[in-house]
Formats: structure tokens, sequence, C-alpha cells
């Protein structure tokens, strides 16, 4: 039932209303204005969709989803019980029982799930305001200031444009690189993965290459994963012998001319895949040579994931000269951006107007600006760094005593588990990676997720304020479940647990 100020999902509160959770009154308006309409109906007892809403038990929600949703879009655990998931603080979620998780997988929310400095900035700033950005608004422009600030001094990364998901961002990133280089050749590295608009699936293996995919257009080149744990090169040179794929992608296109290469400073879907050293040095070498830019997809693991840099690509000593960021910047909020040289916003400059509706209304540039001050005022990016070298040491440990775990690898808060029958021939254990997953969350109450290209890598990646605690009892469960495996046939191990 509704409240005053509450939704009640099973007698469970959940959403603080609006006009409390900013903990401000309205400003006082002109004499002979009419009030505010958001501040009325927040003083109001209104039994709505709430009511409604809340009435639905599980069974119900899916029955409507199955009903009006394509199959397309999956369920997370449809192979053993879906979540209903109706709050979340932290580093947790919570069902409709008032059941906890633990949040390994969810770098949508940033710095922590219902953070109270965001979820009060967003009710201010709705109660208040939103509207698209040709009106002049200081949230917008302040957010493009401290977002430029956030890049290496000197890399020239100083233009934005706001935008509303990553996808959407890398959309806009191949249309800048297109009217900068006139060329329509992009190379791209397998299993990577950029987003759901046509142009993105166009540039992302992970789709095109899978099961309803249609394969590489002409115009896209695609090299090997630079995987240095079951890939083709794994010793010190393996940076610059992966690189020389790119080089021969530049001198086979037409012309010997490309428009873009694009990768993930960290790629999730291939399995947790960091770049050797050197590698993206010598790429962009090769493509800048070609008259390409390159493009550094953060969407991923920017905005301090890595713990010892804000930016993935930093990693590599390479500035991009177009960077693309999504799921985090907002904390929830749809808020994503492209950032580019002053040379490539003019390029595209070229008499045809870009407009985004949404992208950086006041509102969600407010998410951003609050995901920004929390994540410095909080510690989270040191933190980020401590926690996760804590966490990989763990889990290294607990390798030597469990050999189904073949590598753990990543940095910071940005970290991959792969699993593997044997370690010579490096089999994928699929089956037994989807038992974990589903008796993690089942037995152990820990959300998990799966990819890489055998499906056999647990990622974690999850909320920034994840402690050392929380990693300790991922650790612990970790070792009682690879300790009790039931094989195939067993719940949850007939296939990839779908998260």
């Amino acid at each position: 039932s509704a409240q005053a100020g509450l939704f009640v999902h099973k007698g469970i509160p959940q959403y603080p209303a609006m006009a409390e959770a900013s903990g401000r009154r309205p400003a006082a308006m002109p004499c002979g204005a009419p009030p505010r309409r958001a501040a009325v109906l927040a003083a109001q007892v209104c039994a709505g969709f709430e009511e409604e809403a809340s009435s639905l038990d599980k069974a119900e929600i899916l029955a409507l989803r199955r009903s009006y949703f394509c199959a397309a879009q999956s369920v997370s655990y449809a192979n053993t019980e879906p979540l209903l998931i109706v709050r979340g603080e932290g580093s947790h979620l919570f069902d409709e029982r008032g059941r906890a998780f633990l949040d390994t997988r969810n770098n949508v929310c940033h710095v922590g799930h219902a953070h109270p400095r965001v979820a009060a900035a967003v009710a201010q700033q709705a109660a208040t305001l939103n509207t698209n950005t040709r009106y002049l608004h200081p949230n917008v422009s302040l957010l493009a200031k401290r977002l430029v600030g956030t890049f290496p001094k000197g890399s020239g990364l100083e233009v934005c444009f706001f935008v509303n998901s990553g996808s959407e961002a890398n959309d806009l990133a191949i249309r800048l690189a297109f009217a900068r280089t006139r060329s329509r050749e992009v190379i791209v590295v397998d299993h990577g993965y950029h987003g759901h608009t046509q142009q993105t699936i166009d540039i992302s293996p992970y789709k095109f290459d899978h099961k309803g995919g249609e394969g590489a257009k002409p115009n896209v080149h695609k090299v090997t994963c630079p995987c240095t744990f079951r890939g083709p090169h794994r010793g010190a040179d393996a940076g610059a012998r992966y690189a020389s794929e790119v080089e021969q992608a530049c001198r086979s296109s037409p012309d010997g001319q490309v428009a873009a290469f694009i990768v993930e400073s960290g790629m999730s879907v291939g399995g947790v895949i960091l770049p050797p050293e050197g590698y993206l040095a010598a790429c962009y070498r090769a493509v800048r040579a070609a008259g390409g830019v390159c493009i550094a997809d953060e969407v991923q693991v920017g905005f301090g994931r890595f713990g010892e840099y804000f930016w993935g690509f930093e990693q590599q000593h390479v500035a991009p000269d177009i960077v693309t960021v999504g799921k985090p910047f907002g904390n929830g909020m749809p808020l994503a951006a492209v950032v580019t040289t002053r040379s490539v916003a003019e390029a595209f400059d070229n008499g045809m107007e870009y407009f985004n509706t949404f992208g950086g209304n006041p509102v969600c540039a407010a998410a951003g600006l609050a995901m920004l001050e929390v994540l410095r005022a909080e510690g989270l990016q040191q933190s980020a760094a401590q926690v996760g070298a804590h966490l990989r040491d763990e889990l290294r440990a607990l390798a030597r005593r469990r050999p189904l775990i073949g590598d753990v690898r990543g940095q910071g808060l940005f970290i991959g588990i792969e699993f593997i029958r044997d370690s010579t021939s490096l089999q994928p254990a699929t089956a037994e990676t989807s038992e974990i997953c589903s008796r993690m969350k089942d037995e152990h109450f820990i959300l998990m997720s799966i990819d890489g290209p055998g499906d056999n890598v647990l990622v974690i990646k999850p909320p920034m304020c994840f402690s050392c605690a929380d990693a300790d009892r991922v650790v612990a469960a970790l070792d009682a479940v690879l300790g009790s495996l039931r094989g195939v046939g067993a719940a949850g191990a007939g296939g990839r647990t779908p998260t």
C-alpha cells in the first residue's frame, strides 16, 4: 500500500519520498505564483500505481514479464530461481522476503546502491526541473568541467557530449571517428562488446559472431583478443605480438587508411582481459599512422575501478582521441558521455546539429555530480586498490588448494576467476562455473556473473564500497562450494547460469 513518504512492497519500505530525500524544503515562490506541482504531490498520500505494484507477488510479476516482454530480454538466474529485488543499500541487494544478497557484479551503482547523497541530489532536482540541454543549466556545464578534470593533463580530452547509455556513447564515438577521418574502416578486438545499437553490434564480435549475429561487415576488421592466459601470445613480448595484428589490419585496409580502433580498457564479457604491457601504445601508433583515431571504451571500468588509475587506459600510459563512459556515471541513473579532443569535435561540427533530448538532463547531471563527489569524499578509488589487492591475494591462495581455479586476474575491483578442468589443455569448466554461480546465490546469498568465451569466468565488479569483509565472505563461500561440487545435473549446472 501507499503510505506517506514510502512505497511499500509486502510490508518492506522501499523508496523515500522525493520531497523528504533531499532534506530541504521547497524554495518560496513569488507572491501570486502557483505552488509547485511536485511539492504539492509529495505532500499528499496518493493511492496510485504504487498500491497495485506492491500487491504483486513474484509469480505474478514473472507472468507479466513473460506476457509483455520479448523473450530476448533475459532474466537473471532463470535456470534456478529468479530474484525479485526490491531494495538496495551499499554493496547489498534485498529481495521481497527481506533477504540480503552481497552484490559482486553490479558496476552500475558505482558508489553503492541507494547512496543517500546521490538519492538526495536526484530527488531535489527532480522536484525542481528536468528538461533538455538546449536551455542553459548549471548542472550539466559543471559536470562537463568536473568530468574533463579527471583526465590526465595534456591528454587533450576536453570536449563533452552527454548521452544516456554506453551504447549511445560508443555509437556516437564511431560517428565522430567517421567525421574526423572520412574513412569507414574500423578495427575491433575479438570478444569485444560495445553496445546494442545496430552500429555498436556491428563493431562487437561478442554479438555479431554469436547466435543471431551476421558476422563482421566488410569494413570491420577483427584482431585477436590480447589474452595472456589462453591466447596465442603469453610471454613478455605478448603486447607487441598482439599489436602486430592491428598493424597488419591497418596495412590491409583500403588505401591503408582506417577510421578507428576501439577496445575496452578492461574487457568484461571477454572474461576480464587487461591488455599486456605495451599493447595500446603500439596499436595507437599504427592506427594514427593510418589516419585513424583511437577510442577507449571505459564503460565498464572507468571512474577509479582500477584503483591505481582513474581511467583504465592510463594503465597503458597512452592518451586516446575519444573516451566513452557509461554505466557507473549516474550511479543507476541513465547518464553516459563521450569525451574527445578539440580537433575531433571540430570535424564533427559540419553543419548537422547534434541533439540528444535526455542526454545530460539536469536530474541525471545531478546524479553524476553527486557520484563524483562521493567517490572522492569517501576515498573509494583508494579503497578499490586496497580491497582489490586483498581479494586477488586471497583468491590466488585459494587457487593453490582448488585446482579448478586456473587463473585469477584483474586490477582493483575488476577481477576475473577462470575455472578450467585441465591445466594443460585449459578446457573451460563451463558446467562447474554455472553450478558455482548458482550455489553462491542459493546457499551463500552472493550474486556473481559469468562471462568469457567459454562461459567459465566469474567476473567481480561490485559497487566501489565493497569492503575487505565482503571480499573475505566471497572467498570463504567460494571455498565451500568448490569443496562440494555436485557435477553436471546439479541445479544450475546444466549450461550457463544467465546472470
